[in-house]
């Protein structure tokens, strides 16, 4: 089967892939997006879109849209897990819009995804493209799928995920370690709590485990829980394998109830195991570069998860049209290998300050936060 060609190859349609894609196409440079689906499903759950990331979709003209089926709190509550306690209160809404240029939004990950595949022209996006191997060259890169299709791009973006296959063809097996920590995590109608009133966003922190919850919709008709809890004997990493209410309940025995309300409410929950990776020397090669989870995967802590994916693609792209040669591929290659949102290694060095994966820092019988756009060293 001759080899379709194309400028830019994106493998996968997930949020990142389809950041870049639009971001690429308003630029006028030709791209086509590959994904193994058959087609697009509502999956994945709530999330935080911080102002920067928000400042980057707003290049893509989406800061209305997000704004009116998403959620902006008007304040972060802090709790102590067994008393309720607040110890601190962060104000968000207007304030944080004016401080930062953009607001703070909760949405759920399906209708963000829906949003900018609406960017993408749909014959940009292929359907059942389940990526078997990759042939690099110093000048392409030839994909092979397992539909026997065959594509020869000038350049090749694994925006595949954190089990990349690109990533895999590149430099090798990874060898992640588990942290002993798994996160569940459930979005679920507002309806079922039967008229508790609960903070809009709030964190629960415990001793060695903690909950985030908040609404996501506009009409705060819909409320979305990440509970991260020690765990050893779950190293599950993916986001859609299901996970136990009651198992569940038992990790959170000793939380206040009205936190144990909001954890058993939800019909079911997702599951996965905590892995964290050692960075990456490289994040590409003449003809293939990774971005988003492909490359630097990171821990579910201080909303480090998707903001960094949109950051890196609107990055890309503000390089590129300031660059006088932005149709080049030797150009884009050297973009978008070196267009970076925060170090790959991040997310693992949160995870071990205090406060973030094994309970609040306390000064006295204070719970105390970093301030919110703070820089990690």
């Amino acid at each position: 089967m001759a080899a379709e060609k194309t400028h830019i190859a994106v493998i996968g349609a997930g949020i990142g892939g389809l950041t870049l894609a639009a971001s690429l196409l308003r630029l006028g440079i030709s791209v086509e997006v590959y994904e193994q689906a058959p087609q697009f499903a509502p999956i994945g759950a709530g999330i935080q879109l911080t102002a920067n990331a928000m400042k980057a979709l707003r290049g893509l003209g989406l800061i209305e849209s997000l704004r009116s089926i998403g959620f902006v709190p008007a304040a972060f509550h802090s709790r102590e897990w067994d008393t309720a306690k607040i110890t601190n209160v962060l104000i968000m809404g207007e304030a944080l819009e004016q401080r930062y240029g953009a607001p703070d939004l909760m949405i759920h990950s399906a209708r963000l995804h829906s949003v900018l595949a609406a960017l993408i022209p749909p014959h940009r996006i292929h359907f059942s493209r389940k990526l078997v191997a990759i042939e690099q060259y110093e000048s392409t890169a030839t994909l092979a799928f397992a539909n026997g299709s065959r594509v020869e791009a000038l350049l090749a973006v694994g925006a595949d995920g954190i089990h990349s296959m690109v990533r895999e063809a590149l430099f090798g097996a990874e060898q992640p370690r588990f942290t002993g920590r798994v996160a569940y995590r459930t979005t679920y109608p507002t309806a079922l709590l039967n008229g508790l009133a609960v903070d809009e966003r709030a964190k629960w922190w415990g001793p060695d485990r903690h909950v985030v919850h908040c609404f996501t919709t506009a009409n705060e008709d819909e409320i979305y829980f990440i509970a991260v809890t020690p765990e050893q004997n779950f190293v599950v990493e993916s986001w859609s394998t299901k996970g136990d209410k009651d198992t569940l309940l038992a990790a959170f025995a000793g939380c206040h109830p009205q936190l144990r309300a909001i954890l058993a409410a939800p019909p079911e929950l997702r599951k996965w195991a905590l892995l964290e990776r050692d960075p990456m020397p490289s994040w590409g090669t003449s003809s293939v570069v990774l971005l988003g989870d492909a490359c630097h995967p990171m821990m579910p802590y201080r909303a480090r998860v998707r903001p960094p994916r949109s950051r890196t693609r609107w990055s890309s792209r503000g390089a590129l049209r300031a660059s006088p040669a932005t149709k080049s591929p030797t150009r884009l290659r050297s973009t978008l290998r070196t267009a970076k949102s925060a170090p790959p290694e991040c997310s693992s060095l949160i995870a071990r300050i205090p406060g973030c994966a094994s309970g609040p820092i306390r000064t006295g019988s204070t719970t105390s936060m970093p301030a919110y756009g703070a820089r990690w060293p």
